[in-house]
């Protein structure tokens, strides 16, 4: 697209990084070869838990083609995965946080655990000399469930962690809630189970680690989604280096849906290790590694509680978790089921009081963390669900108890620590509601009631904290690290722009997005800007990609900058124009002096910037190229209506999801085809998650039973109806751009649609619990325990 205006925002831009993907020649960690380099293959724990007596690796350090074998007591000197969020519980203690070992040292907490990395000339050889390796284990009782961990007697995983609890933790006002619950008028209750899920990214993770001794130095390429906190987790607390003598290069990434933001033991022993065989390391997982080792998501057993008055409006919500952190804590594991998790438990309503404690719990099972959405779906399920057994409860229509709640006067602020700053929850519903034909509902329920099916209608009206920052309140709540982002702008002499940001691209079309807002503010082609991402030997330090903060937080400060090169621009406009700078006016990418028809075009102007002898700028410096940094001053709130529509086949427990209606709204919208082809794939992930996706450990072995495709179920095309989307805006108030970000709203708001249209089509049926996924079987069983 030509076009060289403002226009450019709010249009269907085809993506400009399409084209390398489409003609094979984009470039994955994968990709990536050096001369002489060398392969990794990790010997992993077969047991969930167990006490490694003895590692013998004799043979394997003689096998073919092997330049090094390394165990956890090589590793001297070397720290263990930290942990990015404090969180303090209600004894006013910090949490249990035990060693995470980069290689195990003397024990294995799940299958899959790193106990050796084999590093060889091929993959094979590598491989070949791993099962040459001979560990001496004593297995030791294992605890997969994270109830069940907390239960006396439970095996005890860490000595640093009694009792396997992390934490307990709580948010709100508890005695206002007991009030408000006291005088109620209806309680509803609900037990609630978030199923754990496997996060499936179709690049699985890889990494290629190298070591300079001309200077020191090393180099990872790694599939990553924030480079600049990789290093830095990586250098300051794992391997004690200097920042500067490690470069990290997240290249292409194919997808990370939160998994790829995590620094990983595999990568960290490989840059550990290129210095020892003084050769480059690759390694690619294999998808059986992916299912084993990637951070899970989810994994909630949750009691929720919801009291109302008699006419339907919700005096108080309180709300009990259990929730899973895995062996070890991953790098944000801690704040996903208590800050991101607990904070949005408001959902769109106006509910005075709100209580909510969360105990974590350490379980022989893979790391636990942010999945996408991270918190954000735990939370809206609960508060859907719980509202949608309210209006079945109290004979009230879907629609109408959620109206009779509605915030509709902001900035709001909720009793669990946020303040929205806009929103029209209305407006999204009456909308989804007319693109799903709700008026029809009735006679289509009737029809397939006729076929002897079974049809329900489910809504969710959603609302997630995004964009996130602010630091300060961030900071408050335990990170340990600051949520801002960066953006530099380079004007080339010729007037074509280089843009460099901390957030990172795999797959959210940033290098299309990002353009357009720098084309559409500086009045030039769209094709004149080169947007350059993931490289710290090249971007300015940012937070990366997470939280749908790109367009938000990482949008406004290129925006920022931009405003810094306009603003020289003007002084050398003034300079070149012999007119006073604030005379000087900036559209359509011209320089003009107000009032008349003298102007300079951005690309004089950037040419003078450059060339002052021929252009005397007097004092100022030459050259055109800004930094700004963005730090918001609150969350941005996206929020929506999803409405689904399942049909039942009760004779097979069937489950067919025949419409599915999204009305969200994200604030200014840059690229609606982009906004669009995230809203897909996001519903697509959570009708998964509802209808598909569950990760299942043994609960005596604690083995994997769902360790591949066969056993774990991923939505396919024909699992998924034609999705209807669309928008409503109201801008966010404090950044410029009015953006509130899309990557996560579909996998948000789409499960507790799906599982209280599966409610609905149950409900004449006796059928009260179905927990996700509401697989054939479970749909089965339940109604035949109904029926009997």
């Amino acid at each position: 697209m030509g076009a060289n205006d403002q226009s450019l925002i709010g249009q269907s831009v085809r993506r400009k990084e399409d084209v390398r993907f489409l003609t094979g020649v984009g470039q994955y960690t994968d990709d990536v070869v050096h001369p002489h380099q060398t392969y990794a293959y990790f010997l992993r724990s077969p047991h969930a838990h167990a006490k490694i007596r003895n590692i013998d690796t004799a043979k394997a350090k003689a096998a073919p083609g092997v330049v090094g074998v390394f165990t956890g007591a090589d590793l001297d000197g070397v720290n263990g995965l930290p942990c990015g969020w404090l969180i303090t519980g209600t004894d006013g203690k910090p949490m249990n946080e035990p060693p995470h070992p980069v290689l195990a040292q003397g024990k294995v907490r799940h299958v899959g655990d790193q106990v050796a990395l084999v590093v060889a000339d091929s993959v094979l050889q590598a491989k070949d000399a791993a099962e040459s390796i001979d560990v001496d284990y004593e297995v030791l009782p294992s605890v997969v469930s994270c109830v069940d961990a907390l239960k006396a007697g439970a095996p005890q995983i860490h000595e640093q962690a009694p009792g396997n609890k992390c934490y307990t933790w709580a948010l709100g006002d508890k005695g206002a809630v007991d009030a408000a619950f006291a005088k109620a008028a209806h309680v509803t209750k609900l037990d609630i189970v978030n199923n754990r899920l496997i996060p499936n990214a179709i690049e699985p993770r890889a990494a290629v680690a190298s070591y300079s001794r001309a200077d020191d130095s090393y180099t990872l390429y790694v599939a990553n989604q924030h480079p600049h906190v990789e290093r830095l987790l990586m250098t300051a607390f794992v391997l004690g280096l200097p920042e500067s003598k490690l470069r990290v290069i997240a290249p292409d990434v194919g997808g990370g849906f939160g998994s790829k933001i995590f620094l990983y033991a595999e990568e960290t022993a490989l840059v550990w290790a290129s210095k020892r065989v003084n050769r480059p390391i690759k390694w690619a997982a294999e998808r059986s590694e992916s299912f084993l080792t990637d951070a899970h998501g989810r994994d909630h057993v949750t009691h929720a509680e919801l009291a109302l008055d008699k006419d339907g409006k919700f005096l108080a919500m309180r709300v009990q978790s259990t929730v899973n952190m895995g062996a070890y804590l991953s790098t944000f594991a801690s704040s996903v089921p208590t800050i991101l998790y607990a904070t949005l438990l408001a959902g769109q309503y106006t509910t005075p009081a709100i209580h909510a404690e969360v105990t974590a719990s350490f379980t022989n099972t893979a790391p636990v963390d942010a999945y996408r959405g991270a918190g954000r779906p735990e939370a809206t399920f609960v508060v859907e669900r719980l509202v949608h057994q309210a209006g079945v409860d109290m004979k009230m229509a879907q629609d109408e108890i959620r109206r009779r709640n509605f915030i509709r006067t902001f900035p709001y602020a909720t009793p669990v620590a946020l303040t929205y700053d806009t929103g029209n929850y209305d407006a999204t519903l009456d909308e989804a509601m007319k693109m799903a034909d709700v008026a029809g509902f009735a006679a289509r329920k009737a029809e397939a009631a006729k076929r002897g099916k079974l049809r329900g209608l489910g809504y969710s009206t959603y609302i997630e904290a995004c964009g996130l920052a602010p630091s300060n309140v961030a900071g408050a709540l335990g990170a340990r690290a600051g949520l801002y982002e960066a953006g530099q702008v380079r004007v080339n002499p010729t007037g074509s722009v280089t843009v460099f940001t901390g957030s990172h691209s795999h797959g959210q079309g940033h290098e299309t997005t990002f353009a357009q807002v720098v084309a559409g503010r500086l009045g030039i082609d769209i094709g004149n800007v080169e947007v350059i991402h993931g490289d710290t030997g090249r971007i300015p330090f940012g937070m990366g990609t997470y939280g749908s903060r790109s367009l938000a937080v990482g949008g406004t400060a290129i925006v920022k900058a931009l405003d810094k090169v306009i603003a020289k621009g003007k002084k050398i406009a003034a300079h070149l124009l012999e007119a006073a700078e604030a005379d000087i006016e900036f559209a359509d990418g011209k320089f003009t002096v107000a009032g008349t028809d003298r102007s300079k075009a951005f690309a004089e102007i950037s040419l003078a910037a450059y060339v002052p002898h021929n252009y005397p700028l007097g004092t100022l410096e030459p050259g055109l190229e800004e930094t700004a940094f963005y730090d918001p001053t609150n969350f941005t709130y996206p929020a929506g209506s999803h409405i689904c529509e399942v049909e039942i086949d009760p004779e097979t427990g069937v489950v067919e999801v025949v419409a599915f209606t999204a009305c969200d709204d994200f604030g200014n919208v840059i690229n609606p085809m982009i906004v669009e082809g995230q809203v897909h794939g996001g519903v697509a992930q959570g009708i998964g998650q509802a209808l598909l996706e569950r990760c299942v450990y043994d609960a005596e072995t604690g083995q994997l039973l769902t360790g591949s495709y066969m056993d774990y179920a991923m939505p396919r095309a024909d699992d998924l109806p034609s999705f209807k989307v669309g928008t409503k805006v109201t801008p966010c108030t404090h950044n410029p751009l009015g953006a509130k970000g899309c990557g996560e709203a579909g996998a948000i708001g789409a499960p507790a649609a799906m599982m209280n249209a599966v409610h609905d089509a149950l409900l004449a049926s006796g059928v009260t619990r179905i927990d996700m996924p509401a697989s054939p079987h479970r749909v089965w069983a339940a109604l035949q325990a109904a029926r009997a």
